[in-house]
């Protein structure tokens, strides 16, 4: 079984589901236990740690520097790049989450290492060696499945080198559920941050309390089809209704509806939810590159000819004004809420 890595995602001193989902990704390429490793200043690597308590990991590596409070893809990458080349125990294989840092990250490592790289993966496993010498552990191959084509297609991929490396998707995997006992090592490290040439000068969230649109359960997107910018607001209804996430078709975001960082496609997120809600939106091979993992795909478009329906579970032909108030109303009456 191959020694894996996993490198945790955390804001705040709260770990991002997307790094909880890559324990159970790690798992399953090994028995031999899981080594989590973060980046960040002192106090939030410690309060990030903490959350993982009860996960049934074998250490925790907490690389520690003031300038790294932030992400700074120069100064994390040469972090765990020095991690994996100082350990005693090199890792076969390193796991980053798909996320928009994850993406931005693990390039730079495998750089940094001349390791092999997966990204956009789906499902990993191990598969060993079996012209090697029998019985030598860790002897093997990383195995990616990764979508192609907009995700019309599914390619298997083979990643070499020590450690090889591959960033998961989001919502690939469940997060697991904690226990009890927690026999981790946690180990704190000072790292040189080095030269650092670009740093985060400030981080703005936007106010609300929906759940990031990467890590939703639930996605809620509109189109062209709603007509007007105002009438998002059917959207963001249905999305409370079902504590969902908003997203937004390339077209709309193009209009200015809604901000790119709403947009849902090839040239914006990947998203990957139980149950992902297309109202008014065609379905362009754009967008479906952005969501057709998604479990169940639930479509509301008046015309019956939209190529969305050939990639829908459930599809519904009608007026989405008529058909999103009803969605909410029956929602509102199931939870004993009043629609707003």
């Amino acid at each position: 079984m191959p020694s894996v890595w996993i490198c945790v995602e955390h804001r705040n001193g709260r770990v991002k589901s997307s790094s909880l989902e890559l324990i159970t990704a790690a798992k399953a390429l090994s028995e031999a236990g899981v080594t989590a490793v973060f980046v960040g200043d002192e106090d939030s690597t410690a309060k990030a740690a903490n959350e993982l308590q009860g996960y049934d990991l074998a250490e925790v590596i907490c690389l520690d520097s003031p300038r790294l409070a932030r992400y700074s893809a120069e100064g994390y990458a040469r972090a765990v790049a020095g991690a994996v080349e100082e350990a005693v125990k090199r890792p076969e294989v390193l796991l980053c989450a798909g996320t928009a840092m994850g993406r931005d990250l693990a390039p730079r490592i495998a750089a940094k290492l001349d390791a092999g790289l997966a990204m956009d993966a789906i499902e990993v496993k191990w598969e060993a060696d079996t012209t090697g010498t029998a019985g030598t552990v860790g002897t093997g191959n990383l195995v990616v499945e990764r979508p192609v084509y907009a995700g019309k297609a599914f390619a298997r991929v083979r990643v070499k080198g020590n450690p090889a490396i591959a960033a998961v998707r989001p919502k690939s995997y469940q997060a697991p559920t904690p226990l009890e006992t927690d026999a981790r090592k946690v180990i704190h490290t000072t790292v040189d941050s080095g030269v650092i040439r670009a740093v985060v000068a400030e981080f703005s969230a936007r106010p609300g309390t929906r759940v990031e649109l990467t890590e939703a359960d639930v996605v809620v997107s509109g189109g062209r089809g709603l007509g007007e910018p105002e009438n998002f607001a059917l959207i963001e209804q249905l999305a409370d209704c079902l504590g969902a996430a908003v997203g937004a078709s390339r077209a709309a975001v193009d209009s200015g509806w809604r901000g790119h960082a709403d947009q849902v496609g090839q040239t914006g997120k990947v998203v990957s939810p139980t149950l992902y809600v297309a109202v008014g939106i065609s379905g362009a091979i754009q967008h479906l590159a952005g969501m057709s993992s998604s479990r169940y795909i639930l479509a509301i478009n008046k015309d019956p000819e939209a190529p969305i329906f050939g990639y829908a579970d459930l599809g519904i032909v009608g007026d989405l004004f008529e058909v999103v108030p009803l969605l909410i109303r029956m929602l509102t009456e199931e939870t004993g809420e009043e629609a707003v």
